[in-house]
């Protein structure tokens, strides 16, 4: 058996590489690369995707993240709930603001923001909540939104790793206030370099953003207010342009491969398992087990040349760059545990059945 990375992007680009190309010529034969026809044309198909009026592209995921709480207000005085286990992007907007960020452990078997642990959190400060649709599987929106809606907080959705998953058959991304999300390549909708972009269905939401990422520009030459260069640019609009029309089939490729995961692996060892919540449709961003023997098995794999990843091996509250916030370890056990156990198994679109099959053979040699 041949090496399996953890990921690859090959079996996808090769499928559209004529399209793609195409696609980079027009753009560089019209000779306009920022705020053109490409980036509107893709604008206007996510916000239809998604299910909401408007998508403002942005230059990444974090200025993403960013730019949706400026527009909803937040800065200094302000608390903002986030999951204890995410990507540091979630944390760092919210510090950028000048709001503290005000962090809750993660439910166990879905690894998503522990909702029942949210009101205990809540003050008179707490302006906004983030959910963040974790590998691929929606937060419970119904519990969070009844939470948020009886208290007037405002929930700004982080959709960076769940595009065309849904919560009770409507699409993530469309529940909050606004939603920000990231287009970096190995998302499952991901350009060829960074991109990100806000989606909502407030008007005065998507005209902040609008002119917030572009210097604060209202019309040519006139700032209406301070704003930042964060434009998702015409190249990468274009190469989402063709992508956007390919995510569904490869988010069924995720399900099904991860499928064959839940069924050669269920019962194996002290394996923890993907769990999904029967309200949720689960795209598979990432496939994340848990076990005690991690690093034993992550070893046994790499010698049996099968990669793998660890999502995250050190959780935010104990980063070195989040020292000034005073969290210790203990703090949210729930996601130390998760960062202590957790593997992610090699999963991409086009990925062969003999693949996934010797990678749950190893595993299970590995547990004998």
């Amino acid at each position: 058996m041949k090496s399996i990375p953890f990921l690859s992007l090959a079996p996808q680009h090769a499928k559209i590489r004529n399209e793609v190309l195409e696609a980079i010529t027009n753009v560089y034969d019209r000779n306009w690369f920022v705020l053109g026809n490409e980036l509107a044309s893709f604008e206007k198909k996510f916000a239809d995707f998604s299910n909401v009026p408007f998508c403002i592209g942005v230059g990444n995921g974090l200025d993403a993240l960013l730019i949706a709480l400026k527009a909803c207000n937040i800065g200094p005085g302000h608390e903002v709930i986030v999951p204890a286990h995410t990507f540091l992007a979630t944390w760092i907007a919210v510090i950028k603001t000048g709001a503290r960020v005000v962090p809750v452990d993660s439910n166990p078997a879905t690894f998503n923001l522990n909702i029942d642990r949210v009101g205990g959190a809540i003050t008179k400060k707490t302006k906004a909540i983030i959910p963040v649709h974790l590998y691929g599987q929606s937060c419970d929106m119904t519990a969070l939104l009844k939470v948020a809606h009886d208290r007037e907080i405002m929930v700004i959705e982080d959709n960076a790793q769940a595009h065309g998953a849904m919560w009770e058959n409507q699409i993530t991304g469309s529940f909050g206030d606004c939603s920000a999300t990231s287009f970096y390549p190995v998302k499952n909708l991901g350009a060829l370099g960074d991109g990100g972009a806000l989606v909502t269905r407030h008007h005065d939401i998507a005209e902040f953003a609008r002119r917030y990422r572009n210097y604060g520009f209202d019309t040519k030459n006139i700032a209406t207010g301070q704003g930042m260069n964060s434009r998702l640019d015409e190249l990468q609009a274009a190469v989402l342009n063709v992508k956007l029309a390919y995510l569904q089939t490869w988010n069924d490729e995720r399900i099904k491969l991860a499928a064959t995961y839940l069924k050669e692996l269920n019962d194996v060892g002290d394996l923890q398992l993907p769990s999904s919540h029967p309200l949720a449709h689960h795209v598979y961003h990432l496939f994340v087990i848990r076990t005690k023997k991690r690093n034993e098995l992550r070893q046994y794999l790499a010698s049996h040349h099968i990669e793998t990843a660890i999502h995250y091996p050190i959780p935010p509250h104990l980063q070195k760059s989040f020292y000034e916030l005073n969290f210790k370890k203990g703090d949210f056990p729930i996601t130390e545990a998760i960062t202590e156990t957790a593997l992610s198994l090699p999963l991409w679109p086009g990925m062969k059945d003999d693949e996934i099959a010797y990678v749950c053979d190893v595993i299970k040699e590995f547990f004998k």
